[in-house]
């Protein structure tokens, strides 16, 4: 047996059920694992609250960490022994083991712990594709980065000076902007008591920045259009303050032949082959030291209510991982 945090209904922290599951064998192409650490993300939040809308019952979570227990027929690049961790569908990971489809499970390097890789999966894939699959980025360029003080935030800060990107952030504190500063971040914006646009246009001589990756979406879109240079590209991947309003494309015309895109990271871990090639990546950096994890607060299963109203609340800074 198993436990499994489940939701019945869509709603708030509190319908996050504690309950036990029988684990089964894996099927073809599926894994058996037994976790020792997961990760929380806002895709969670999403899930829970019905935005993105699953068929309930549904246990949730999309990352965890561990060692592989069984394979299946036709898993070839993981065997039983094998230490793992996995951003991946369908959502269940916040649970003791699991059945599920291996081909977005990476094999984990022996230098990375458990509790380290549940930090990083999601939100350092998501960092890597951002960095390297939506856009040709390059050494030089400017990034405006909202939220640079969350997990996703303080390793995209890390990540842009280990490519000699110059990465502007934003926060909403003096403190949570030195953090942004000390993770690699070149300037970091409190947007609480300054106007990030006009700070974004001083910073650039103004010409704005060549990228803006918003994970925030509603406070932030509109507002961020104005801080991109002509041509630029708006990478548009959460929706922390909610989902964003619809737009004209006649606006990205007359602010300068804008690009935009609304990105998933789990369209660009679909493909088994580069899944695999951006975990590989994710781990050569942190193997390298060029980034490093930063968990900010640890939950027990038991609590995991409590962390997502600590999430929801942006009352944390970095990583939140799950431990069992």
């Amino acid at each position: 047996m198993s436990r499994s945090i489940v939701i019945e209904q869509a709603g708030g922290p509190e319908n996050l059920k504690l309950v036990e599951t029988e684990v089964g064998a894996p099927g073809p192409g599926e894994i058996r694992i037994a976790h020792k650490a997961c990760g929380l993300n806002f895709i969670d939040v999403y899930q829970r609250t019905g935005l993105y809308p699953l068929t309930l019952p549904h246990a949730l979570g999309m990352e965890a960490a561990g060692i592989v227990e069984a394979v299946g027929e036709g898993v070839t690049h993981l065997k039983p022994g094998d230490r793992a961790a996995y951003a991946a569908t369908p959502p269940g990971a916040y649970c003791d083991a699991r059945v599920m489809p291996a081909a977005q499970v990476c094999p984990l390097p022996d230098a990375i712990s458990f509790e380290d890789a549940a930090a990083i999966m999601l939100q350092g894939m998501t960092v890597e594709y951002l960095f390297h699959r939506v856009w040709p980025l390059k050494a030089g360029d400017k990034v405006l980065f909202h939220a640079a003080a969350g997990g996703v935030g303080l390793m995209a800060c890390q990540w842009a000076r280990s490519e000699g990107i110059e990465l502007i952030g934003t926060a909403g504190t003096d403190e949570k902007c030195q953090l942004a500063l000390e993770n690699g971040a070149t300037s970091c914006i409190n947007y609480r008591d300054q106007d990030f646009v006009a700070k974004v246009k001083e910073l650039t001589d103004g010409k704005g920045v060549d990228v803006v990756m918003d994970g925030v979406g509603k406070d932030t879109f509109t507002a961020s259009l104005d801080c991109l240079k002509p041509l630029g590209m708006m990478m548009s991947f959460g929706n922390a303050s909610g989902p964003v309003e619809p737009v004209s494309l006649l606006t990205l015309a007359a602010k300068g032949s804008l690009k935009l895109t609304r990105t998933t990271l789990f369209t660009f871990l679909a493909d088994h082959e580069r899944c695999q090639d951006m975990a590989r990546h994710l781990f050569s950096k942190v193997e390298s030291g060029a980034v490093k994890v930063n968990i900010g607060q640890t939950f027990p299963l038991e609590r995991i209510s409590d962390a997502h109203r600590a999430l929801e609340g942006r009352q944390t800074t970095g990583s939140t991982i799950i431990t069992l």
